[in-house]
This record gives structure tokens, sequence and C-alpha cells, in this order.
């Protein structure tokens, strides 16, 4: 029995449906950080070798990787982040900075990241048109797609 669909149309759905599995985010995570052959990712990740290979080949159908063979005999193949995988790359810092925040009682925090200027990246989203930080109580829905209902402003 198929898993019942989401009834309206919705970007995030969509988007969980491909990366929203934990392996899936795992993958991204190493071939960012220029981890990408089959053992450093079965090794990093710790996923089963046939779910990682199905993972991996779902990301490469999907575009968001692409498969480079490093040797022919026997034949091994690296993966890389296509443009779209490095798009999902500020999801997976924002990811990694709420979880820092809210899951990491002591403070010890297994990765950071330092930006170009050379200060400790902390993720922030921005409005694109004005530059000031996203807030949830800023933020109105105006629903595109039949079927989408707002009830209003939600409290935090």
């Amino acid at each position: 029995m198929a898993a019942p669909k989401d009834p309206r149309p919705c970007s995030i759905a969509d988007a969980l449906a491909l990366v929203g599995e934990k392996y899936s985010l795992l993958v991204l995570r190493e071939v960012c950080l220029g981890n990408g052959r089959f053992d450093q990712l079965v090794r990093n990740i710790g996923a089963p070798r046939d779910i990682l290979a199905t993972r991996l080949r779902r990301l490469v159908d999907a575009g968001i990787l692409t498969k480079r063979i490093y040797s022919e005999r026997p034949q091994r193949f690296e993966y890389r982040p296509t443009q779209a995988g490095l798009e999902l790359e500020p999801v997976l810092m924002t990811l990694m900075e709420w979880g820092d925040r809210h899951l990491r009682e002591d403070g010890d925090r297994p990765m950071v990241h330092e930006h170009i200027c050379g200060n400790e990246l902390v993720p922030v989203l921005i409005c694109q048109a004005c530059g000031a930080p996203v807030r949830h109580e800023d933020l109105t829905a105006h629903p595109q797609s039949p079927g989408w209902t707002v009830a209003g402003p939600t409290a935090a």
C-alpha cells in the first residue's frame, strides 16, 4: 500500500521526498566535505552498503550528485555535488547550527565552519530585498495553489 500523498502541492514535501531521509542528507554532508568515495561514505556515515548505494543512485538520478569514475580496475566511483547539491549546503549548515544550539547541552560542537572572511560561520536567513533577518513574526503566507488555507499568525 502506497503512503498517502500530501493533498496540497508543497515544495517542502517534494524536497523531503528526495532528501528528507537521514542518510541522504549525511551523504550530501560528506560529499560537500570532499569525502565522495563509497568506502569513505560507508565509514563516515555508518549506513548499510545497500541502503547507501540506493541513496547515491537516487541523488545522482535527481541531479544532486554526479558520479565520476576514479578507478577502472576495479571500477570505482567518486561522488561530487552538482550546483543543485551545493545549493542544499546552506540547509545543512542551518540544520547543524540548530542542532548545535538545541541538542548539544554541553556546547561541544562536532564541526565548525570558517567563512572566507576569517570568522566562524553562523548561518542566518535574511530577506534578499531588505537584508533584515527573517523572523517568524515578520512573515505572512500567501498561498498560490488551491487547497491551502492560512489560519493566521501562530504563537511562537
